[in-house]
């Protein structure tokens, strides 16, 4: 009985605890009205908590956070990854060389990090992205976290620029 009288008297703590579970749920949370274009990040994949969403940007720059709907490979698997929306950084353009030694991935001799042999989760067998020049029309998409799941891997490959929903402008 007593657990519980405490447990009334701190409800707002196990509110904010429940909404904090809810968002680390959804992963991302975008409100997609004109009105407020706000992102709250709530993933560790980019070191951004709140951010503008443009939704009208015309063009997409290398060094640009952007949202676009994931079309990759790996659909194959997992069916409901497509469209889903991802929240990554622009590291290659049309015309950068990407080229792998050992697994580990280059834009234009930068270094993108380490592609790993198997997803950490499904334990799924992953291959790098092939070495290619970057055709017009699409770009290389690089998380900030090393585990994630982005252009480094065959089954996420390059971004149809298309796909691209918004630009963000992180703030804080």
């Amino acid at each position: 009985m007593r657990h519980l009288r405490r447990m009334w008297r701190d409800w707002p703590c196990y509110a904010l605890l429940a909404v904090v579970w809810l968002l680390a749920t959804l992963r991302v949370l975008v409100d997609p009205t004109p009105r407020l274009p706000i992102l709250f990040n709530v993933t560790p994949s980019l070191p951004y908590w709140v951010a503008i969403v443009d939704y009208g940007a015309h063009g997409v720059a290398r060094g640009d956070y952007v949202i676009f709907a994931f079309r990759g490979d790996a659909v194959t698997h997992f069916p409901g990854l497509r469209g889903q929306p991802f929240f990554k950084r622009v590291a290659g353009v049309a015309g950068d060389l990407v080229t792998v030694r050992e697994h580990r991935v280059f834009v234009n001799g930068t270094d993108m990090g380490m592609a790993k042999r198997f997803a950490t989760v499904s334990r799924l067998a992953l291959e790098p992205i092939a070495a290619t020049v970057i055709p017009a029309g699409y770009l290389y998409m690089q998380g900030l976290n090393a585990d994630s799941f982005d252009s480094r891997y065959r089954l996420c490959g390059l971004v149809a620029q298309r796909d691209v929903l918004a630009v963000v402008r992180p703030l804080f």
